[in-house]
């Protein structure tokens, strides 16, 4: 639903300045419409009587600090590969959406945590205010837009940091329909809404967060690029010039990129100069077309025992 960000093409790969350039666009833009809602939120909460809207308000403050952990991240990410980092920085961004899912997880919980100490004594929630009910309303209104605005972004640059944070955007704004339902209800003389709405909200957030967490916990451990992705890499380096098949083609997550081994099969009479110029090719076209951050070559003799396979048969 919300990881569509890998279908990739030569005609719509984006280059790392373009993809933190959105980052940095689509970022301050949340900055900005989150420090206003919770000022606005907070401020009318305690005015109107609305603990649902304070909360909301507080959700709205962890969003930013989901902003500034994408901002620190894709101002990290970006750096050039160094003696420690011979890959580069590209998974400052994984762990930038593990700690975003982590943060929606904590939130998720506290909500939860406070609808159930609502529900064990739905007497003590005050008659609210009027006002929170449209300053919720606005609320809603803003993250709806703001998810969408973010998530197109995020889906333009294939970034699943920003997909995280823009979905984050998304929970903020089912708690501001929830917080608009509940203060309906307190309005309407049925306070109870108000805890139970709230512990549907907690769940959703605390699910959302898991889910990322657990994704960007599977990329930290080399988890391998998904299987349409293998295959058009695949088919790549199978119109290259001079490769004759292809085999064991195996990828890991880096970030939004990839690394890739590979075994090409060439012609076993040819040259070492000429296999090797071969291996340039694929790797070079390989990483024009896809989202590639490095790709290393073996070299096989097409139709001849290899030793590499040969053991690899008898161990079996």
């Amino acid at each position: 639903m919300h990881n569509d960000t890998h279908d990739d093409t030569e005609d719509d790969y984006k280059t790392a300045a373009e993809r933190n350039a959105a980052a940095a666009r689509s970022t301050w833009t949340s900055v900005v419409v989150n420090l206003a809602l919770t000022a606005l939120q907070i401020s009318v909460g305690i005015f109107g009587k609305s603990q649902a809207l304070i909360a909301d308000g507080i959700h709205s403050l962890s969003d930013l600090v989901a902003d500034f952990v994408v901002l620190f991240a894709s101002h990290h990410s970006k750096k050039d590969a160094d003696e420690d980092h011979p890959y580069g920085h590209q998974r400052f961004e994984t762990a930038a959406s593990l700690i975003l899912g982590m943060l929606l997880l904590a939130v998720g919980i506290g909500m939860l945590w406070s609808a159930f100490r609502k529900l064990e004594s739905p007497e003590s929630v005050p008659q609210v205010h009027s006002i929170a009910l449209w300053v919720a309303g606005s609320a809603l209104i803003s993250k709806e837009l703001l998810f969408r605005y973010m998530l197109t972004i995020a889906q333009k640059v294939k970034s699943s940091m920003l997909v995280a944070n823009a979905w984050h955007a998304r929970s903020d704004a089912a708690s501001s329909l929830v917080v608009a339902l509940g203060i309906i209800g307190n309005l309407a003389g049925y306070p109870i809404l108000d805890p139970i709405a709230a512990l549907i909200v907690g769940f959703m957030v605390a699910k959302m967060g898991w889910e990322f967490s657990w994704e960007a916990l599977h990329d930290l451990m080399d988890r391998a690029a998904d299987d349409q992705e293998v295959q058009a890499i695949r088919q790549t380096l199978l119109e290259t010039p001079g490769v004759i098949d292809v085999h064991d083609v195996h990828t890991r997550k880096m970030g939004d990129m990839i690394v890739v081994d590979a075994h090409i099969e060439v012609d076993a009479t040819i040259t070492v100069e000429a296999g090797h110029d071969i291996a340039v090719e694929a790797r070079q076209r390989v990483m024009m077309r896809h989202r590639v951050l490095n790709l290393m070559t073996h070299i096989d003799p097409w139709k001849r025992p290899d030793r590499d396979h040969a053991e690899s048969t008898t161990t079996v």
